[in-house]
């Protein structure tokens, strides 16, 4: 994208709030008054008042320094504190916009990205982006305005010198457009050493615990070293870039201050001017200068605001979910059916599933097992969505899930995993999470299904305590149940079941198993397990290997047809473990 047309898509968000700028450019033209007046001032005061005139009033000159630098004061005010209300609202509606794309991206996006980058954007990139919409436009429009009244007042004093002036803007003008280049291609660069260090960060916060263990302190530090050896080195050749653009832009600049002091001395000798057209003169001459370098200095500035701005867009501009249904449904019955499904993620040719079919009655509950990476994970994650088959589709009650709208068709799932997602948020909240409106007898009920209720007594906020980040002050089985909890508020007719349990100790793991045995009565319910606890007692086992169904059946029905579950299950039994994919090393 052009810079043009990036920067007009960055304005658009700053659209909205025209009127804050009219007053806010309102209040610069103003400032800019006062920065000619002042000069126009020492005209009259050099060639009259210290000429001895008479009729010359005193009391004036301090009374309008005085007003001058009032008005002057009020105005800049009035024009920072409306572009920054501006700017702030830009960057609540950007972050806004950037947080619900990262809602809507498919599951995939997030497979493909660290997530240390995109906290990156949301949080830091973004402040660049406000920069170059609001700083810059406010840079821009004031000292241009400034220079506008300086400029017309020395036309007025003298059009000759004016126009040597004048002479130096195209070289000044080439000069920035000279170092925009370098310094847009480096501010990118710096950009994604930011969201790299961003990761490593987070990486380091997230693992903390195997950090210690495994004493991985040195190689953190290592590898942070060198991200944050790369940040620098690209914040310094942006550095390098921007001193370098003023100190040129003020030498050239000189230039002309010389030739026109040369000029005005030999016209003042002439009798061409006097003493007060001279300094009032060179005064505004010299008082260019700011303005000038201002405008200098905002190419930086906007360039960096140009390259947030292209990491910003990118992220907003990414493909959310493909909502393609048009149907809703009330409350389906819970039937399922696989037809010919295929599945190769983007970032593999590899076929996950392979033309894989199966029916599920409503209410049977399917245990889907196999060695790891064989696709059981892969298979139930699109009955909600998350991913798209390759070929083939998934029916509920008959009806393809493409058909039902996204909203509609996960109104009907609910899910209790091995990774269990919990917010630093009240136990009730994380209960009724994504619930509309939630009774304390509705919640009762759902602690008490999750046999969580002695444990929630035992606090002393009951349910309103705050369970920490990501749940750290619970235990595995606590956190399985609250999630079981948040299940069972639902009250979904399907359920999935993804290792729920592998994780836990036997213990933790009866208690769970209980409540989870509770929870898929009179619903369809879809088993990924490792455990052979969580197995036996399905309706149904389904056998998946590479991708296929190798058998199905029963637990006894398989072990006498002595197939790759009896296999599996001999092997896990020999080895006195129930994971009967233990000796498995790939992922599912």
């Amino acid at each position: 994208m052009t810079s043009t047309r990036l920067y007009g898509r960055l304005l658009s968000y700053a659209k909205p709030y025209w009127p804050g700028f009219a007053f806010a450019a309102l209040a610069m033209l103003v400032t800019a008054a006062t920065e000619t007046a002042f000069p126009a001032l020492l005209k009259p005061l050099l060639d009259n008042g210290f000429a001895g005139a008479s009729a010359f009033q005193v009391w004036w000159v301090p009374t309008a320094v005085l007003l001058i630098f009032l008005l002057r004061g009020v105005s800049t005010f009035l024009s920072v504190y409306a572009m920054n209300w501006i700017a702030n609202s830009v960057l609540r509606d950007l972050r806004q916009a950037m947080f619900n794309k990262l809602l809507t991206m498919p599951a995939s996006t997030f497979d493909a990205r660290s997530s240390g980058q995109l906290i990156s954007r949301v949080i830091a990139e973004v402040n660049g982006v406000t920069s170059a919409a609001t700083n810059v436009v406010n840079t821009l429009v004031r000292d241009s305005l400034i220079l506008i009244g300086l400029l017309g007042w020395l036309f007025w004093l003298n059009w000759k010198l004016t126009l040597v002036v004048l002479a130096l803007l195209p070289l000044l003008a080439g000069l920035t457009l000279a170092f925009s280049k370098r310094m847009r291609r480096v501010s990118r660069d710096a950009l994604k050493a930011t969201a790299e260090m961003t990761r490593s960060v987070e990486e380091a916060i997230f693992g903390n615990r195997v950090i210690k263990v495994f004493q991985g302190d040195e190689f953190e530090s290592g590898r942070f070293k060198k991200v944050n050896a790369e940040f620098r080195g690209q914040s310094m050749r942006l550095a390098v870039a921007q001193a370098l653009q003023s100190p040129i832009s003020q030498f050239i600049a000189a230039i002309g201050v010389a030739v026109v002091l040369t000029i005005a001395l030999m016209q003042s000798r002439a009798g061409e001017a006097t003493v007060g057209d001279f300094i009032s003169f060179v005064t505004a001459m010299l008082m260019m200068f700011g303005p000038l370098r201002h405008l200098a200095d905002i190419n930086a500035q906007l360039q960096r605001g140009l390259a947030s701005a292209e990491a910003v867009f990118e992220l907003i501009d990414e493909k959310s979910e493909r909502d393609t249904g048009t149907r809703t449904v009330a409350r389906v019955q819970g039937a399922l059916e696989f037809q010919g499904i295929t599945l190769a993620y983007p970032s593999s040719d590899r076929k996950v599933l392979a033309g894989l079919s199966v029916n599920v009655r409503p209410g049977e509950t399917v245990a889907f097992v196999g060695p790891s990476g064989g696709g059981k994970t892969s298979l139930v994650n699109l009955v909600p969505r998350l991913y798209e088959p390759t070929e083939g589709k998934v029916l509920i009650d008959g009806i393809p899930i493409a058909d039902l709208t996204l909203a509609s068709l996960r109104a009907q799932i609910a899910l209790v995993s091995q990774d269990v997602v919990l917010f630093n948020d009240s136990i009730r909240n994380n209960i009724a999470y994504g619930a509309a409106s939630v009774t304390d007898q509705d919640l009762h009920a759902a602690i008490e299904a999750a046999d969580l209720a002695k444990f929630v007594a035992s606090l002393s906020e009951g349910a309103e305590t705050v369970i920490g980040d990501r749940g750290v002050r619970l235990s595995g089985g606590q956190r399985q149940r609250i999630a079981i909890a948040r299940a069972v508020l639902k009250n979904a007719p399907i359920l999935i079941l993804d290792e729920a349990t592998s994780a836990l100790d036997t213990t933790a793991e009866a208690s769970v198993k209980s409540a989870i045995d509770r929870l898929r009565k009179g619903r369809t319910t879809l088993v990924v397990a490792h455990r052979l606890s969580t197995i036996v007692d399905a309706d149904r086992i389904v056998v998946i290997d590479a991708g296929q169904i190798v058998e199905q059946g029963t637990h006894q029905e398989l072990l006498d047809r002595g197939g790759l579950y009896a296999s599996l299950y001999a092997r896990a039994s020999s080895a006195g473990h129930d994971r009967i994919d233990e000796d498995s090393s790939s992922q599912s």
